[in-house]
């Protein structure tokens, strides 16, 4: 056992040596932080959801607790996500390059949650806060249908040399999604390839005088919060300026 330990310990400094000698050239190591303190790793709806997806997985059951581990244990950096994409650094025995590939959310698929969702979601807060109706949320967190991948959608890759179909690495950085959806919700649908303001194209009529009498909003910059252009809108919808009584004089025609 005091082995273990010292050997445990004498990995954890290396790997911090070879941190700090990489940031000394320039490369960014940021630990995703899971929240202290708490037995749960993700303490909103989209997080709990994603994490609950998650661990329905039944034949990745055996490798998930490891991944929670990891990340508790700040092994996760510069966890990243893109349309269809996560990638981060994991550290294990070594410095671990993963990536976790996703399928978009096919556009039949999609509509049919835009369409069950017509009059349902009454603003893009509710939405992001998961204030939604227990129907809704059921279409949502569909484990065949909703917004969640399905196994067969995900493709792993990790430069550790362990072979399993989900190493503890990739659980780790899965697990991170959740963490991530606590403060960006947002997220989830940039991950499927959807967009998550067709959810309010047919939702029950909010309009920008609501929205800007909102406490919430007071003071914040809509077109960011929500991802709209708002000034457009606004000037689409604007009453047109009289037209001015005079006509300007006529101009005579110059010879070319």
């Amino acid at each position: 056992m005091f082995w273990d330990y010292n050997e445990a310990r004498e990995r954890k400094d290396k790997l911090q040596r070879e941190i700090a000698k990489r940031q000394k050239k320039g490369e960014r190591f940021e630990v995703l932080a899971a929240p202290a303190g708490s037995k749960k790793l993700s303490t909103t709806f989209w997080g709990q959801a994603w994490c609950r997806h998650l661990e329905s997985y039944q034949q990745y059951e055996s490798r998930l607790p490891r991944g929670r581990s990891y990340l508790r244990q700040g092994k996760v950096y510069n966890l990243e996500l893109t349309p269809g994409n996560l990638s981060a650094i994991v550290a294990g025995s070594e410095l671990y390059h993963t990536r976790i590939h996703i399928q978009p959310l096919p556009n039949k698929q999609w509509q049919a949650i835009v369409k069950s969702s017509a009059g349902q979601v009454g603003s893009m807060l509710d939405l992001l806060a998961g204030k939604l109706g227990d129907g809704l949320m059921q279409v949502l967190t569909d484990p065949d249908h909703g917004l969640f991948p399905k196994p067969k959608e995900i493709r792993f890759d990790c430069s550790c040399p362990d072979y399993a179909d989900m190493c503890k690495h990739v659980s780790a950085v899965l697990y991170g999604v959740g963490v991530l959806l606590d403060t960006k919700p947002e997220l989830l649908f940039t991950l499927r390839g959807v967009d998550q303001a067709e959810l309010l194209s047919s939702a029950s009529s909010t309009t920008m005088a609501d929205l800007g009498n909102d406490s919430e909003l007071a003071g914040a910059d809509l077109s960011a919060l929500f991802g709209i252009d708002i000034a457009m809108d606004t000037a689409l919808t604007a009453e047109p300026e009289p037209s001015a009584k005079k006509r300007a004089p006529k101009q005579k025609a110059r010879s070319e």
